[in-house]
């Protein structure tokens, strides 16, 4: 079973936003299946790394709508995104150098816990600043 599940609840009003949101989803399911699965550490760097790189061209994206809107909340936002591309790429060298078990329970609960907090929550309070610029 997936770790995690898309429902209408995730949604953020803004289709892009909400397909990046389904794809990270997928990212994460396939790298705890990949954990479940007992795959190697190359393989399961290789979806970190992954999840990584797709992270940034999300927030990048979503960063981009806010100027357009002129989010108010921008700043604080963006600080968000900050601190989990700077947890996560953290993670990601930690792992290069040492365990693959550094890729558990831990990491996967985090994953999920923060993007579910931070699009129910956080990515919740845009929806209605973007939609009212047209941003769809």
């Amino acid at each position: 079973m997936a770790l995690m599940i898309w429902t209408e609840k995730l949604s953020v009003g803004v289709k892009v936003l909400d397909d990046d949101h389904k794809k990270l989803i997928a990212i994460i399911n396939e790298m705890d299946e990949g954990i479940a699965a007992g795959h190697k550490k190359e393989v399961l760097m290789s979806v970190l790394d992954h999840l990584v790189d797709y992270t940034k061209i999300h927030f990048a994206r979503e960063e981009e709508f806010f100027s357009q809107a002129q989010y108010t909340a921008e700043a604080a936002h963006k600080h968000e995104h900050d601190l989990l591309t700077q947890r996560v790429m953290s993670v990601q060298a930690r792992c290069k150098d040492g365990s693959v078990a550094m890729l558990g329970l831990e990491l996967m609960s985090f994953l999920k816990n923060w993007l579910v907090g931070h699009i129910q929550g956080s990515d919740q309070k845009y929806r209605n600043q973007l939609n009212a610029k047209g941003i769809r």
